[in-house]
């Protein structure tokens, strides 16, 4: 009997849902804990190194979920929210998807306003764009921007997930557990 018969997500697609969510973690946490280290370390510069890897990785995972995505079915909620909730977890799951596809392409913009591009496991990527100061101040506002509002957008995710679980009394959780 399928993954789907049960109501769950296929396990891949589970793995990958927390290995985003692993990855986002680390993204964050590269680039609020860079702080602890002087400007001009080594130390801080191996975090924002690891910042752009982990971002970039991101990026590439989100396309291979969004191919799954179309590829596959979603499972029904049971019992079924009403249409308001539906709604909303798919406007939520397109920001998520639309955070973890734009700010990495903001961020490599970003740099490369900067006049610089990662250099990355040894593999310098390309400038797609010159140095253009204004052009940064504006991507460097957007960046954050949109960084913030990820902390919401992934904090009312979290919080539905747990509602639907422990209020509403329905599999929403379950459908994208590590277990079973």
């Amino acid at each position: 009997m399928s993954t789907l018969a049960h109501g769950r997500y296929p396990r891949g697609v589970i793995a990958l849902h927390w290995l985003t969510l692993l990855l986002l973690v680390a993204v964050y946490a590269t680039m609020e804990l860079r702080g602890l280290f002087p400007r001009g370390s080594a130390e801080r510069a191996a975090m924002k190194t690891a910042h752009y890897f982990l971002g970039i990785s991101v990026f590439a995972l989100t396309w291979l979920r969004l191919a799954l995505r179309i590829a596959g079915r979603t499972p029904p909620i049971l019992p079924e929210p009403p249409l308001w909730q539906l709604l909303l977890a798919r406007a939520v799951a397109l920001a998520l998807y639309g955070l973890m596809l734009a700010m990495p392409v903001l961020g490599y913009l970003l740099l490369n306003a900067e006049g610089t591009a990662p250099a990355i496991g040894g593999l310098q990527l390309p400038l797609l764009i010159g140095a253009q100061p204004g052009l940064a101040e504006t991507l460097e506002a957007w960046h954050e921007g949109i960084a913030t509002a990820g902390y919401w957008l992934v904090g009312l995710h979290a919080l539905a997930a747990i509602y639907h679980h422990h209020v509403r009394h329905d599999d929403t959780l379950l459908r994208m557990s590590l277990r079973g």
